[in-house]
């Protein structure tokens, strides 16, 4: 008996396909869905979906399933099928009307997943959908319906999508630019020709993409497509170093995270990232809220006040922070996965693509892209660590972490995810992952020294708490 808990997580469906996740788990997610939404034929309907896939050979499958879930309560579904995740939240948020997107964004390949949306693409997580529509699966409470199905029909989004993200970024500078980018075999390869290229008719830009990767194939055979993991990065950095390209960018598996590299092969992590899109939005928005996760560098708090703008840290997770924009207003917000939500010029969800396009349009205005990146400020820091687990074991650590753990010599413990631990030259984090059992970590310092001794005061911690764990730092 499966345990809809480790698959029905924090903000999304996700689990190994089919032991965990298949057809007939999605068919009762389509149904729950609806009827937590209201949406249903018996609440007034027929309400409509609209559906998308990654590149993941069991998405076809698993979105057949859903839709019929959908259908049989009564409701309409568009099929828009390959997407990216921004696309299918491009299209709640055009069409005005909710949207599940199947895909496992980076995790391996046996792996399939749903990002559930209402409306406008406002998220739908574990406060806000996702529990109920696990409660009524667990306790088989999706009501029947004996009228009509509802209809089903296919709509292309993705050209409505190159066209108006075009209207909304101008990436003609003062220069061209030549970038790599690479796609990691995943959705990128399907969206950024459309997009930045003309795939869709559109007008050339003055823009030169050398692509790597580009080939659709859920089986991932060049390397792992998750941005966050330096490793993920080598062949970009190699091919930028050996041509004539000033960056490249690289996307993960459905396309929703960004990650930045230079020609001098130095990555540029998003939470640097992050600076320069506030300093542009702030010229443009001064005095208003940015919002970044716990994982970002304490880099980011300082250059936000400095821009004339005010700093809010926020819980790590795609639908927490997107909750945390619509609560606030703020027309910016970014975490350290690479998730990066402009509201200001776009609609407040994670959109790599649309990140990546406003990353160009800011360098395309300097006379050298990598010193512009090069040149934000950083301290000596780690990528994401991760410890793996064994499922539902990481949670459990964390709590106790967060009970038991003195961190002597910190200035202040930030608890709103796991344990962030605040140095005067410093910072530790540990939390729990809402994806994957593995705690994730990050260390920063002013100096290799203060880095090292901060390590050390986590690593005592956890072996305390957790002696048998590999730690990878």
């Amino acid at each position: 008996m499966r345990s809809l808990d480790q698959i029905i997580k924090a903000y999304d469906v996700r689990g190994i396909y089919p032991d965990q996740l298949d057809s007939d788990l999605a068919h009762a997610v389509g149904a729950a869905f609806v009827q937590v939404l209201g949406i249903a034929a018996r609440d007034g309907g027929p309400g409509v979906v609209v559906i998308g896939h990654d590149m993941r050979p069991s998405g076809p499958e698993l979105v057949s399933a859903f839709a019929d879930g959908v259908r049989e309560q009564g409701c309409d579904v568009i099929l828009i099928g390959l997407a990216s995740t921004d696309g299918l939240y491009f299209a709640s948020g055009q069409l005005n009307i909710p949207g599940a997107m199947f895909t496992a964004s980076h995790n391996p390949a046996q792996y399939n997943g749903i990002k559930l949306c209402r409306a406008g693409a406002a998220p739908v997580g574990q406060d806000s959908g996702l529990r109920e529509i696990r409660e009524m699966i667990e306790n088989d409470a999706i009501p029947s319906y004996d009228g009509p199905m509802g209809e089903i029909s296919e709509q292309d989004m993705l050209t409505e999508y190159a066209k108006y993200l075009r209207q909304l970024v101008d990436i003609s500078g003062s220069r061209p630019l030549k970038v790599v980018v690479d796609a990691g075999n995943g959705m990128g390869g399907f969206t950024v020709p459309a997009v930045l290229g003309t795939g869709c008719g559109l007008p050339a830009l003055p823009l030169e993409i050398d692509a790597l990767y580009f080939e659709l194939d859920g089986t991932f055979p060049n390397h792992h497509p998750d941005p966050a993991d330096p490793h993920n990065l080598e062949d970009l950095i190699r091919c930028v170093q050996s041509t004539d390209c000033e960056i490249g960018l690289a996307f993960d598996g459905d396309g929703d995270r960004l990650g930045v590299v230079t020609k001098s092969g130095e990555i540029i992590w998003p939470d640097r990232q992050l600076i320069l899109y506030a300093r542009d939005v702030l010229s443009r928005c001064p005095g208003e809220t940015i919002i970044y996760d716990v994982k970002c560098s304490r880099h980011v708090a300082v250059e936000i006040r400095k821009a004339g703008g005010v700093p809010l840290m926020c819980q790590t997770g795609h639908s927490l922070i997107k909750a945390k924009l619509a609560e606030t207003g703020a027309p910016l917000a970014g975490e350290m996965s690479g998730h990066t939500f402009f509201k200001e010029r776009w609609y407040g969800f994670d959109d790599g693509l649309y990140t990546g396009a406003r990353l160009l349009e800011i360098l395309s205005r300097s006379a050298n892209a990598s010193a512009v990146l090069e040149g934000l400020p950083q301290g000596v820091s780690t990528p994401e660590l991760k410890i793996e687990m064994k499922e539902g074991e990481p949670h459990a650590v964390i709590e106790r972490l967060q009970r038991e753990a003195k961190f002597a010599g910190s200035t202040e413990l930030i608890t709103i995810d796991g344990v962030r631990a605040e140095y005067a030259d410093g910072f530790g984090l540990a939390r729990a992952s809402n994806t994957t059992p593995v705690i994730v970590l990050r260390f920063e310092g002013d100096t290799p020294e203060a880095l090292a001794r901060i390590q050390d005061a986590f690593r005592a911690e956890l072996k305390l708490l957790a002696p048998h764990a590999h730690l990878p730092f």
